[in-house]
């Protein structure tokens, strides 16, 4: 079974809240107003970041990436931590590298999620996004070939 991004948000206001009663006539208003909101930072963070609004090295979704990195890959693997270190150093190169490539997609006027997904599908300029996946791919085959 499927859940909907409002339904999970639901779930969450009743577990959160203590099972909180909303207004039965204002209740899809709120859920909605509770998903745009969530959905709508994450969105604008990430578009920030990919294109050229908020500094890379210091954004929330730099420093997701590393964590997501560390957890899913250098512990998984037992890398060593030196060797850990360098590659997480390279998230904000490859992310600035991607910024590069960013731009409307779908034809709407603005840079929006869609615009990102798109673009790291390899939509758009398929053979610069190719390139500048590759460069990270190359470069992080051989750190680790160094290990």
């Amino acid at each position: 079974m499927a859940f909907s991004f409002q339904d999970i948000i639901a779930q969450q206001v009743g577990n959160i809240a203590g099972g909180i009663t909303l207004p039965s006539e204002q209740k899809n208003d709120i859920l909605s107003g509770l998903s745009g909101s969530i959905l709508g930072g994450f969105t604008q963070t990430a578009a920030k970041v990919l294109t050229g609004g908020a500094n890379v090295a210091e954004s929330p979704v730099t420093a997701l990436a590393g964590s997501l990195f560390k957890n899913n890959v250098i512990n998984k693997l037992g890398l060593n931590a030196n060797l850990g270190s360098t590659l997480t150093a390279l998230i904000p190169t490859i992310i600035t590298k991607i910024r590069g490539l960013v731009k409307d997609q779908d034809g709407d006027g603005d840079i929006d999620l869609n615009d990102i997904l798109i673009t790291l599908k390899g939509g758009g300029n398929k053979a610069a996004t190719a390139n500048a996946l590759g460069a990270a791919a190359t470069i992080l085959g051989g750190l680790l070939k160094k290990k």
